[in-house]
């Protein structure tokens, strides 16, 4: 009974709350997208159970921020790569805004059905994500699966780096509508070949922490004078706190 009631009715708030059980498991979940921050992701307000819709609604989703805050699952998108955002400092790939109003007007505000499949190296839940269904997944599948629609519509490519998880479909059907969008010229493809993939784009900020360290490492050299030592060690502090604000949320 217990085991029934953690798998069906009780309200997973963060993914703190995630267990390993519920990952080996594949546990499917449902609720509400409260937010979409994002081109591959979004926030989901787990609603298990039942009272949370018409015609049997006696629950509600908050709406407020403060109401929000420490009670929404991180959710990524699986199986996908899309535009990145401007973040920490870091400017906007092209196509970053485009694909995510393509997302927002897909599924915020919306209920969508996820399945847990691992967290990955900043705790989002990496899940398949299901829109318009009518019972869970594992039982009768009749929602389409965002991720392969988002790479349809040409505003996602193919996730390929280390841990790839598809959501239970083969990554000959990612590649396959990766190829009908660009050849469609869908969404990103609009303009032709993509100037810098998102995995590209990702490796080369990544290459960009390793020169800012080494520099840093380069400048902390045992000056000469005082007057030098206070010099060197104001730019180490600066830049280290620069390094550190710039790449150190994601660690």
């Amino acid at each position: 009974m217990n085991a029934m009631y953690i798998k069906h009715f009780k309200r997973i708030p963060t993914g703190e709350y995630v267990t390993p059980e519920m990952i080996s498991g594949r546990h499917w979940i449902k609720g509400k997208v409260t937010s979409v921050g994002d081109s591959d992701g979004f926030r989901l307000y787990h609603t298990p159970g039942f009272g949370w819709r018409w015609p049997f609604k006696f629950r509600s989703v908050p709406s407020t921020n403060k109401e929000l805050q420490n009670q929404t699952l991180s959710i990524r998108i699986a199986g996908i790569d899309a535009p990145e955002g401007a973040h920490w400092g870091r400017p906007s790939q092209l196509w970053a805004q485009e694909s995510l109003d393509w997302l927002k007007s897909q599924v915020e505000g919306k209920w969508v059905c996820c399945q847990i499949l691992r967290k990955d190296q900043y705790s989002r839940i990496v899940s398949p994500v299901i829109q318009n269904y009518r019972f869970i997944p594992r039982f009768i599948s009749k929602g389409r699966p965002l991720s392969l629609e988002m790479v349809r519509a040409g505003w996602a490519v193919t996730y390929e780096q280390a841990n790839a998880e598809y959501g239970g479909y083969p990554k000959e059907e990612y590649t396959r509508l990766e190829a009908e969008a660009q050849a469609a010229k869908r969404g990103m493809w609009k303009n032709g070949p993509l100037i810098e993939t998102p995995a590209e784009y990702k490796r080369k900020y990544a290459s960009s922490v390793e020169t800012a360290e080494a520099a840093l490492s380069e400048a902390t050299v045992v000056p000469s004078s005082k007057t030098t030592q206070k010099k060197v060690s104001q730019g180490t502090k600066a830049e280290g706190g620069w390094v550190s604000w710039l790449f150190g949320r994601k660690r």
